[in-house]
């Protein structure tokens, strides 16, 4: 089984930079091989409903829309907190592809006790 590597992004465009170092950590990290969940809380988890990931952060970074491909086409996961979710009075159905719903307990017994965690 591959090493897992939980990021826990808790901007979401706000500072749009945050967003995008976790997204540049996140698909470094599957291209080395390991298993990567993005686990959004805050206003982050606007970042799982289409169009919200959009935009650069600064001059000459990535755009995030392409970041945000490039995470979900090598197999990353973007985790959004419920509370957080319905504290916003956002939908769970609306979400984009690579996307799903996932409380505390759950992310916490994926991780285990051997992954690597950071936090934006």
């Amino acid at each position: 089984m591959p090493a897992k590597v939980l990021i826990n992004l808790a901007t979401g465009l706000e500072d749009a930079e945050r967003v995008t170092v976790a997204f540049l950590v996140a698909t470094a990290a599957i291209d080395q091989g390991k298993q990567v969940v993005i686990w959004a809380t805050k206003d982050a988890v606007r970042l799982g409903l289409p169009g919200e990931a959009k935009g650069e952060a600064c001059e000459g970074c990535p755009p995030l829309e392409r970041l945000f491909q490039q995470f979900a086409d090598a197999g990353g996961e973007l985790w959004l907190c419920p509370i957080c979710l319905n504290s916003r009075g956002l939908s769970d159905d609306e979400k984009v592809a690579n996307t799903k719903v996932v409380g505390a307990t759950p992310l916490w017994e994926w991780a285990g006790d051997d992954t690597t965690v950071f936090s934006y």
